[in-house]
């Protein structure tokens, strides 16, 4: 008698937690390539962003989230319910929390109303991130808080996003769970992410890696226009702006004597051209709108919608 073959599994796993606990990380690692940009700063991601992992009987669509944090503007309003928003989408839902901090008053109050508002047969895995920062032994009373607190937990895998450590065992557990499904999407595909957005994206974590305090948190970026060069069919010709909510940060994205934009300029080039596989000229312009981050109309205009 003929083996029966393999049913085809797919289907959506969103990845959420507090900022900086290496949620991007983990889905660039799962991915083998950038997708998401990371930072050590907290609140580098700002929307919703998919990526594909393709593998020979299965499919893994991930969403990684914002960092659920407090809301301080329209901005923080609209990342937490990005977050919040793709629980009920969710077939399996990765809880990430910082080994390094432990568990946290907020880590509970999340996984409170993710236990809430999730679909009954979906799966909820706690990934305990960054292990290579703590003794083990600190390990085993984490895990066994979790599952005492939150009997809804159906694993919990310690693993260092970093390093690679135990993400086959995470992988294995997906699969394992993942409902019988279709391709939702072409076998090269690994993001449906824009390349305006994802342009913009690799030049503002060059401002985030290059700036401090305040700053970060108070940029944004808007890609104006991508064409291929007029001369040159492997170059792109890239405008955006940087958008500011202060002259005084203008200032310091400029840099004395236009210093700190050329360096951001060039490292961002560096990369896009690396990831795009073509020569890239790249014009930036620094522009102040004040209170964008807390005006409905500006965050519109500067793609933040749902």
């Amino acid at each position: 008698m003929e083996e029966q073959k393999e049913k085809f599994k797919s289907g959506y796993v969103a990845i959420l937690g507090r900022p900086n606990v290496g949620k991007s990380t983990l889905l660039n690692s799962f991915l083998g390539t950038k997708v998401a940009i990371v930072t050590d700063k907290p609140q580098t991601t700002r929307h919703r962003i998919i990526g594909v992992k393709h593998l020979k009987d299965a499919q893994i669509v991930f969403l990684d989230t914002p960092g659920i944090h407090k809301e301080k503007f329209e901005l923080n309003r609209y990342m937490n319910e990005i977050a919040f928003g793709v629980i009920p989408d969710a077939d399996i839902i990765l809880f990430l929390i910082d080994a390094r901090a432990g568990f946290t008053e907020v880590d509970k109050k999340i996984l409170q109303k993710i236990g809430e508002e999730k679909r009954k047969d979906t799966k909820v895995i706690v990934v305990i991130n960054k292990i290579d920062g703590v003794p083990k032994e600190e390990l085993l009373p984490l895990i066994d808080e979790i599952h005492k607190e939150f009997p809804f937990v159906s694993d919990i895998v310690p693993l260092s996003a970093t390093r690679g450590t135990n993400l086959d065992r995470l992988l294995d557990l997906l699969v394992k769970y993942l409902p019988e499904g279709p391709k939702y999407y072409e076998d090269h595909m690994l993001t449906d992410m824009p390349l305006e957005q994802y342009v913009a994206e690799i030049i503002r974590e060059k401002i985030m890696l290059l700036t401090r305090e305040e700053v970060p948190h108070a940029v944004t970026v808007q890609v104006l226009n991508i064409q291929p060069g007029d001369k040159d069919p492997n170059m792109l010709v890239i405008d955006a702006d940087i958008v500011v909510e202060k002259d005084s940060q203008k200032a310091i994205i400029i840099g004395k004597g236009g210093q700190r934009l050329k360096r951001i300029g060039k490292l961002a080039r560096e990369e896009l051209e690396q990831l795009l596989g073509k020569r890239v000229y790249l014009r930036l312009w620094v522009k102040v709108k004040e209170g964008w981050r807390d005006r409905l109309d500006q965050l519109r205009g500067l793609g933040y919608s749902y």
